[in-house]
């Protein structure tokens, strides 16, 4: 029973030494995810939702509460 490969070439002439590279982190990448590693944390520097505008309240005295820290 043939299995269907796992990657495809899908442009260029890769040699077999480029083809056993791309291989070889795949496959450390894979075992790495298979060993349960976390990911890096982003820094918060790099944390896009500060960027998102709390919604704006209404009704009496919001205006005041709007301009109050977080």
């Amino acid at each position: 029973m043939s299995a269907a490969p796992h990657l495809r070439v899908v442009r260029g002439n890769p040699d077999d030494e480029e083809l056993a590279a791309v291989t070889a982190v795949v496959a450390a990448l894979s075992a790495a995810r298979a060993e349960g590693r976390e990911q890096p944390r982003r820094s918060a520097w790099a944390d896009r939702s500060r960027l998102v505008r709390r919604p704006l309240d209404r009704g009496p005295g919001a205006w005041r509460a709007s301009g109050l820290p977080g």
